[in-house]
């Protein structure tokens, strides 16, 4: 698997979206950009729908800005709070349908599974997916929790990838 892909890695919420885009080639990753969408602050109104409409916008504007062949979100994780839960679904959704214009191919991935392919233990806590993730892709600066979890999820889908890859030639 020599071939570079370009993936964008999505943390959904409804407040703040982390965002993660790095290139990879099944072997290695490199970074190319995070960040965090702060659909509270930008929204005109503390409406849910204008958040939502944030998000949407906001991922619109990262596929265009990065042109990304794959997408990959984290899936919701569902604990005491019912409407917590719904909430992050909507955002996780809003984010999802900006994906639809470019018919591209979306995966998801649950918490622990992230965790497991990043630091190589599903309980693993936040501050060692930060780290993890700063030295995977070798970077020097300290990224903000929902960014570093969105690279997560990039890389945890570039590792994926690979392996169902190799699957396939194995089977071929």
């Amino acid at each position: 698997m020599s071939r570079w892909v370009r993936i964008l890695g999505i943390d959904p919420g409804s407040r703040r979206t982390g965002y993660g885009v790095i290139d990879s080639d099944g072997q290695q990753s490199r970074y190319v950009a995070s960040g965090v969408i702060n659909a509270q602050q930008l929204a005109r109104s503390g409406a849910p729908a204008a958040r939502l409409r944030v998000i949407f916008a906001g991922v619109s504007e990262l596929l265009d800005t990065y042109a990304p062949q794959e997408m990959a979100v984290e899936r919701v994780f569902v604990a005491r709070n019912p409407d917590s839960a719904l909430k992050l679904g909507q955002a996780r959704a809003a984010a999802i349908c900006a994906s639809f214009a470019l018919d591209m191919a979306v995966s998801d991935y649950a918490p622990r599974e992230v965790k497991l392919a990043v630091v190589g233990k599903g309980g693993a806590s936040k501050a060692q997916v930060q780290h993890m993730v700063g030295v995977l892709l070798t970077l020097r600066e300290n990224l903000p929790e929902d960014a570093a979890d969105a690279l997560g999820v990039a890389l945890c889908h570039a590792h994926s990838r690979a392996a169902q890859a190799r699957l396939a030639e194995a089977r071929a």
